[in-house]
C-alpha cells in the first residue's frame, strides 16, 4: 500500500512540474495539435517565427511592428510568422489584436496548450525554426532595434539553407 501511494504522489508532482521550455535542435511540434481550432498557414519548409505575447506586455507591443516589417520583407522568400496570444480573457486578447493590426498570422492559446508546451520564460519570447522543422533560435523579450537586427540576420541566414 506504501508504494502504491508513493507511487501515486511521484505521479502527481510530476504532472503538476512546469514543463521545460523546448530548446535550440529541438523539433517544432504540429501547431494545429496544440492550437486547436486555430486558422493556422502551413509551416512545411518554410522558416517559421513563433512568437508568445500578452496584451499586458508593453514590450510584444513594440514588436508587432518589427514582426510586420519581418513578414513583408521574407514572407515571399518562405518566412512564417505567427503570434501566439496567451491572455486569459479572450476580450483582452481581442483588444490587443484590434488595436495591433497584425501583418502576421495570430492565434489565442484559449487552453494554454501551447504555453504549456513551450513554457515561455517572458514575454515576449519567440522561437526561430529552419526549414526542416527544428528550433534554431530562442528569443527571450524584445529590445527594439537589437532584437530586430538579430530576427533579420538569422532569417536571412535560414532562409538562404
Amino acid at each position: 500500500m506504501k508504494s502504491i501511494l508513493t507511487l501515486v504522489i511521484t505521479i502527481l508532482s510530476l504532472s503538476m512540474a512546469p514543463a521545460a521550455e523546448p530548446k535550440v535542435g529541438a523539433a517544432l511540434p504540429a501547431l494545429s495539435g496544440l492550437l486547436p481550432g486555430a486558422s493556422l498557414p502551413k509551416t512545411s519548409g518554410k522558416v517559421v517565427l513563433v512568437d508568445f505575447w500578452a496584451s499586458w506586455c508593453a514590450p510584444c507591443k513594440a514588436s508587432f511592428s518589427a514582426m510586420a516589417r519581418l513578414q513583408q520583407k521574407y514572407a515571399s522568400k518562405g518566412l512564417v510568422i505567427i503570434g501566439i496570444g496567451v491572455d486569459d480573457e479572450a476580450e483582452a486578447y481581442q483588444s490587443f489584436v484590434s488595436k495591433n493590426k497584425a501583418a502576421f498570422t495570430l492565434a489565442h492559446d484559449t487552453q494554454h496548450n501551447a504555453a504549456a508546451f513551450f513554457n515561455p520564460p517572458t514575454m515576449p519570447s519567440s522561437y526561430l525554426v529552419d526549414r526542416k522543422g527544428v528550433i534554431r533560435h530562442i528569443h527571450k523579450g524584445f529590445k527594439v532595434g537589437k532584437t530586430e537586427a538579430e530576427y533579420t540576420a538569422e532569417i536571412e541566414a535560414l532562409l538562404a539553407e
